[in-house]
């Protein structure tokens, strides 16, 4: 698990995990958070049951939504006392304190981002679609809907796959190109083959919401090294499916 420098505030508690220090086996080994994968659930739910530990003891559950590369998200109001069902979507907000709210990613950018006061906090999933359909756009608008100031946003940029080992085809840069032309600083061309800084696209993403305050966890998924799961390097070793990432983040209430 590594923590953004930015993020450690006194009542945030979160992490970016890596695939290490799980019970799951083979292609999933170890720490595989990832319900949608075909990892055997049981191991699935003690991984999750270890990293909901390392953020807070004192709560049974972690808030995570089925995620459809959207720009959906979902806003868990801290009045709110009903349990909430899980939904579709690919971002979470909440004010509500010690409740660990979490996204899933094999090469897609995990955000966190929480107010200076730690008095909301969001986790976003942001793969290509999401971000291209202006997810960040629309969460951060909505939590400055609430009252707060882009000014006083913090937002960390977790590990996710880079420019290197992210190749795409000439239709996927022309339809960033066609939404605006600006976006071509977010690709270069090597050797006649296209590549896309997905995490460059995000970061401006973030910045043109109006948070400046942006700490980017510069990590390869890809990179067998940074031991994290990769979607991308399970498809180039011909693996049938792959393991999960959990990013987490929590408002800790003083006396938790």
């Amino acid at each position: 698990m590594i923590k953004s420098k930015k993020l450690s505030l006194h009542n945030i508690k979160h992490g970016f995990f890596n695939k290490k220090g799980g019970m799951s086996k083979g292609i999933y080994q170890s720490l595989n958070c990832g319900p949608g994968s075909n990892d055997n659930k049981r191991a699935i739910n003690k991984n999750l049951d270890i990293v909901r530990k390392k953020i807070n003891k004192n709560t049974n559950e972690i808030y995570l939504v089925k995620q459809i590369h959207s720009s959906k998200f979902v806003f868990i109001d801290k009045n709110q006392n009903k349990k909430t069902k899980k939904v579709e979507a690919d971002a979470i907000i909440t004010n509500k304190n010690n409740l660990p709210i979490g996204v899933l990613t094999a090469d897609c950018v995990p955000i966190l981002i929480s107010d200076k006061k730690n008095s909301i906090i969001a986790a976003i999933h942001a793969g290509w679609k999401g971000a291209y359909k202006d997810i960040i756009r629309k969460v951060i608008k909505f939590i400055v809907n609430k009252g707060y100031k882009p000014s006083d946003l913090i937002a960390a940029i977790g590990p996710c796959i880079s420019q290197n080992n992210y190749e795409v085809k000439y239709d996927f840069k022309k339809k960033f190109l066609k939404k605006n032309n600006k976006n071509k600083i977010f690709f270069k061309i090597i050797k006649n083959r296209i590549y896309f800084n997905l995490r460059n696209f995000v970061k401006n993403s973030i910045k043109h919401s109006g948070v400046n305050r942006i700490d980017v966890l510069n990590k390869d998924t890809f990179n067998i090294k940074n031991n994290y799961f990769s979607a991308r390097r399970s498809i180039h070793l011909k693996e049938n499916d792959y393991g999960r990432n959990i990013s987490l983040i929590m408002i800790n209430s003083k006396n938790s």
